[in-house]
């Protein structure tokens, strides 16, 4: 193979067949420029290291493209790794990715030369083989192809999904998060006027997935606007122990619903068939006593099931069931995707600058979620920026405190906390949470987050309202 690099300080569109330089795959030069008094690019190191870790690779493109070096600022701490985007037709245009694809863009750091980049780049190339690009943060894009006009292709593409990804943010909506809405369901489609002989509307396949709390939410628009003053308590100010819900408050409902459940039904076969005799015994005892505990009148315990741990996963997830043998086996299945890498916990961009705020300021921050602790950990563990689990020092609560639509179960928190009632903030976005933490004792908050369920007009009334929790920090004054 022979490279064709570009000399550097030469306008591109300047640039003439005689300043080129053509180098081995050794980086020996074998025909110099023509054109005296030219420099190799500062980039050439990072070219040869993406021909040799891409062998398909035939063109790179560097650019520093305004709309590049912003999506490296979506994460305000500037810790992130990698950017994703899903949903967006674009996805199409940068290989190896669909419509409904969940692309990922690895960022590097910058460094004061380009040459510095090479093993970073290396790095980022080998951890995501799937994209042909690269970012540097508050810098640019490497992007390649298979020939110089699919790099150009793609390189274009990745632009305008950066620009959208941007534009997304100022609108309050995160790239990388499924939409609960607005892309073809495996829902029957009724066709007018086709008649009685018109063919069977297409359906888009998909994995169905049990109902979860705002999952059945289309549009809860009005709950983002910010019209109204809400008398919204301040940390450390007004309170030094913040309790915190996950789903629709530090994470996306869709994450839950789009990715961890479905990974469980998708994955459930192929995990109980490698499971010992002595676990499969002990899982179905636990799921069988899950099923006993249920009301008389239960949908679940109206089917006819058998007594096999696929069958009894399927009916308590198909019925959104909350089961402490179910939520153990759940909780493993997801200890092993995180592990692997297939699972990534998501949490909202303003959850860590947030939980720095809390660590600065001395404010203690707790969970309670309907997921077991073990899974509330994995999921904290392994985030899209990080293990983030040295934040909340141990303090988590499931279900074992009690239900999370019950009082006592808040002030059951408290005493565990060592703290009263009304010396918490509890942040929730379900209505039956927040109102029982209020009786108990305790300050409560309405997280709002796109896709989470509308809230009735009472309780925007009487409580108030947070679309990021970085609206509960602040200083004394």
């Amino acid at each position: 193979y022979r490279i064709f690099v570009a000399p550097s300080g030469v306008q591109k569109e300047d640039m003439v067949g005689d300043d080129v330089f053509e180098l081995d795959m050794e980086r020996n030069v074998v025909a110099p420029p023509k054109t005296p008094m030219l420099r190799q690019s500062a980039c050439t190191p990072l070219w040869y290291v993406v021909y040799k870790r891409v062998p398909s690779a035939m063109c790179v493109i560097h650019t520093h493209s305004m709309y590049a070096q912003l999506a490296t600022l979506l994460d305000p701490t500037e810790k992130s790794d990698v950017i994703r985007i899903t949903h967006l037709e674009m996805l199409k245009g940068v290989g190896n990715h669909s419509y409904d694809s969940v692309l990922e863009v690895p960022i590097i750091d910058n460094r004061p030369t380009e040459d510095l980049l090479a093993e970073q780049l290396d790095a980022a190339i080998l951890k995501y083989p799937k994209c042909n690009a690269v970012l540097v943060r508050r810098h640019g894009i490497y992007a390649w192809g298979d020939s110089w006009e699919q790099a150009k292709a793609q390189c274009e593409s990745f632009d305008y999904l950066f620009e959208t990804a941007v534009k997304m943010k100022g609108m309050g909506l995160d790239s990388g998060v499924v939409p609960v809405s607005g892309t073809y369901r495996d829902e029957d489609v009724e066709m007018d006027g086709g008649g009685s002989n018109s063919p069977p509307a297409k359906r888009q396949k998909t994995e169905e997935g049990p109902a979860f709390n705002g999952s059945s939410a289309t549009n809860n628009d009005a709950d983002l606007e910010c019209s109204d003053k809400t008398d919204v308590p301040i940390v450390p100010r007004d309170s030094k122990v913040l309790l915190l819900d996950i789903e629709g408050t530090t994470t996306s409902i869709s994450f839950v619903k789009d990715v961890l459940f479905p990974y469980v039904l998708k994955n459930l076969e192929s995990y109980v068939a490698k499971m010992t005799d002595e676990e499969k015994k002990m899982t179905l005892a636990e799921l069988i006593a899950d099923v006993e505990a249920l009301d008389a009148n239960h949908v679940v315990k109206q089917m006819n099931l058998q007594h096999t741990i696929i069958d009894i996963v399927k009916a308590l997830m198909g019925s959104d069931v909350k089961a402490t043998g179910l939520k153990s086996l759940q909780g493993k299945m997801w200890k092993s995707g995180y592990a692997s890498g297939e699972l990534v916990g998501h949490i909202y961009s303003d959850f860590l600058p947030m939980l720095d705020w809390c660590k600065a300021n001395d404010v203690k921050v707790c969970i309670y979620s309907s997921g077991s602790i073990a899974a509330q950990k994995l999921l904290f563990k392994h985030t899209e920026k990080g293990d983030i689990t040295e934040y909340f020092g141990g303090r988590h609560f499931d279900t074992t405190s009690g239900s999370k639509k019950e009082a006592a179960s808040y002030q059951t928190i408290a005493s565990a906390l060592g703290v009263k009632p009304e010396e918490v903030v509890f942040v929730s976005d379900l209505e039956a949470e927040i109102y029982a933490a209020r009786d108990a004792g305790m300050r409560a908050v309405v997280s709002v987050r796109p896709g989470n369920a509308p809230l009735s007009v009472e309780t925007k009334k009487e409580f108030p309202i947070v679309r990021s929790l970085l609206q509960l920090c602040g200083n004394a004054n």
